[in-house]
């Protein structure tokens, strides 16, 4: 009885305290989740520091008492499909190439004239093009000076396609003209689109050097090909590194808006249509007194880093170093401001998403210092920026439930990714069995200027087994993991799992915990083999069609293995009718609808 008052009182403190409008219900989402009318929701706080607090996700607390689980792979990131287990999840690292860089600076563009030689993405974007069956790569070229473009046909081994933006070189976007350079830019392959001139979408920062840094508008573009792009013009007032994704769940736009806001934060814009929505009005003139809002015009305040976000430890020696040295100087020349040698606090840098099976995936690179004045001028070296995976199940709310950083900076002296990651947008191809995760580091080393904070930029690889993010783990003591009630509209069980030492069993049962034969555990054929994709079977059944649209739960039994994810497939090929990220070769678009031999 106290366990139930004490879920309900953190429901009911969370609701208050940031003040999100949930009195209407809104759209039930296609695991189940109802959001409420007010969509996106506006967070407002109270007290010092309320940005950095960590926001209860209601669907975690509160799931749908029935989950659908028709739309992809179901992942064990969280405990969101999972009633009762004893089963321990481990949340897994990637596997860097051994051949990284993939890509860095060779051309003349790229060297810059040996000052801050460059070929890495600054968020860009990547994807496979299954029009043209070859990975697509943008990246930017020498320091702010071009936007371009690479090829694959394995997603490891890139050239460089003599384009005609610039006859000679793989430029997507003319030189800008005068003092105009480029920043941050998303670039995304619309698989939904209906008009081929729009089949690519891109936002790209621009900046004149030679006035005030608010002069620096983000333009968007459409193309057909991602090689000739028209310019729709200027979106909103927005950040430097503002890019772009799109929710198919809920078939929106999503534009993730830098501002400083506390320092650097996302701001969050949805629209159906991608041009539309390129324009927005800003939540924070809102009123605070008032009860409700309409906010499907808005930018709305999204997310921000939080108290488990920690300072880099070489930021913080570094710091303490600089403090120490007499000969540090205290303030800075141009402005005699303070270098604020004090201030580690870590800042929300960027903000990536694409969809993943069942849910979407994020990627947050959180700036964990120093700030970039004292990269310049004391240090001379890449500021740290380690990326974190991020999981959303309604698209706006996110949950980092392993805070153990999936790339990080090096630190070590002259390495490629010695720090200043950037993920691309994208996030992640799916090929064979794998996950390639493609990501930019800095090595501040500049041939001219020697270091240089913002010079050897280039891009790296990083595998990861496919649904590989986390697994439900058991040893020799056989372990059980049982379904919340769920409903599918497929015929076949399948599983990602890896029993070569030991075997995977399941059964179904009903609403009361009672075995539907003849899918028992006793019938169940044991699973003991190391796959993706592997179909369950049971004897004298194998066919689930017979309880398809009926409340359901799935119990597994594990031994000495992993258990990444399951599904119910219509199809004895085993596609999940997920979605695939960033793409990858066999796949005919966005989603899964080809399985597997």
């Amino acid at each position: 009885m106290k366990k139930c008052l004490g879920f309900f009182l953190v429901v009911i403190l969370g609701c208050l305290f940031w003040n999100n409008a949930v009195a209407e219900e809104g759209e039930i989402l296609y695991n189940g989740i109802q959001l409420p009318k007010q969509w996106p929701p506006v967070i407002k706080g109270e007290g010092k520091g309320w940005e950095r607090q960590i926001r209860p996700l209601s669907y975690l607390q509160a799931p749908p008492a029935v989950i659908p689980i028709d739309v992809g792979r179901q992942l064990f990131v969280d405990d969101f499909l999972i009633e009762k287990t004893d089963l321990k999840r481990e949340f897994h690292q990637p596997q860097k190439y051994e051949g990284n860089p993939i890509l860095k600076a060779e051309t003349p563009i790229e060297l810059h004239d040996g000052k801050e030689p460059m070929a890495a993405m600054i968020s860009d974007g990547f994807c496979y093009d299954p029009k043209e069956k070859q990975f697509k790569l943008w990246y930017e070229a020498g320091w702010r000076d071009g936007t371009m473009l690479a090829t694959s046909t394995d997603g490891l081994h890139f050239t460089r396609p003599n384009l005609d933006i610039e006859p000679g070189t793989n430029r997507i976007l003319p030189k800008k003209a005068n003092k105009m350079v480029r920043h941050g830019a998303g670039i995304a392959l619309d698989h939904w689109t209906t008009d081929p001139d729009q089949r690519f979408k891109m936002v790209c920062y621009d900046e004149n050097q030679d006035g005030p840094k608010k002069q620096g508008l983000t333009n968007a573009y459409t193309s057909p090909d991602g090689i000739h792009w028209k310019n729709l013009g200027y979106m909103s007032e927005c950040g430097d590194n503002t890019t772009i994704f799109y929710n198919p769940f809920r078939k929106k736009w999503v534009f993730s808006i830098r501002e400083d806001f506390y320092g650097r934060a996302r701001f969050y814009r949805e629209h159906s249509d991608f041009i539309t929505g390129m324009n927005w009005e800003d939540s924070r003139a809102l009123k605070t007194d008032s009860k409700t809002w309409d906010t499907s015009n808005m930018m709305v305040f999204w997310a921000h880093a939080d108290e488990l976000d920690t300072p880099d430890e070489w930021v913080v020696d570094t710091l303490a170093r600089l403090r120490a040295d007499p000969a540090v100087p205290k303030v800075r020349e141009k402005d005699g401001k303070p270098y604020g040698l004090d201030d580690v606090q870590t800042q929300l840098y960027n903000v990536e998403a694409v969809a993943y099976e069942s849910l979407m995936l994020g990627v947050f690179g959180v700036h964990r210092g120093p700030e970039n004045h004292i990269c310049s001028d004391l240090i001379k070296l890449p500021k740290t920026c380690d990326l974190q995976l991020a999981y959303s199940r309604d698209g706006f709310n996110w949950d980092r439930p392993d805070r153990n950083y999936f790339l990080k900076s090096t630190r070590k002296p002259g390495d490629w990714e010695h720090a200043y990651l950037h993920a691309g947008v994208g996030i992640c191809t799916v090929v064979g069995d794998r996950l390639y995760f493609y990501y930019s580091g800095w090595s501040g080393v500049s041939p001219k200027l020697g270091t240089d904070w913002y010079s050897g930029g280039a891009t790296g690889v990083a595998f990861l087994r496919r649904d590989g993010f986390a697994s439900m783990n058991a040893k020799e003591k056989e372990g059980t993991l049982t379904t919340r009630p769920v409903t599918f509209k497929g015929k076949y069980l399948f599983a990602n799992v890896n029993t070569p030492q030991g075997e995977l069993r399941a059964e179904v049962l009903d609403e009361n915990n009672k075995v539907i034969a003849p899918f028992s555990m006793e019938n169940s054929v044991p699973s003991t083999t190391d796959k993706t994709r592997l179909k369950l079977g049971w004897k004298g059944g194998e066919d689930l069609g017979s309880l398809a649209g009926r409340k359901v739960k799935f119990r597994f039994q594990l031994k000495n293995g992993e258990l990444y994810s399951f599904w119910v497939s219509p199809d004895l090929s085993g596609a999940s009718y997920g979605y695939v990220a960033a793409g990858g070769p066999g796949f005919n678009g966005p989603i899964d609808t080809v399985g597997g031999p």
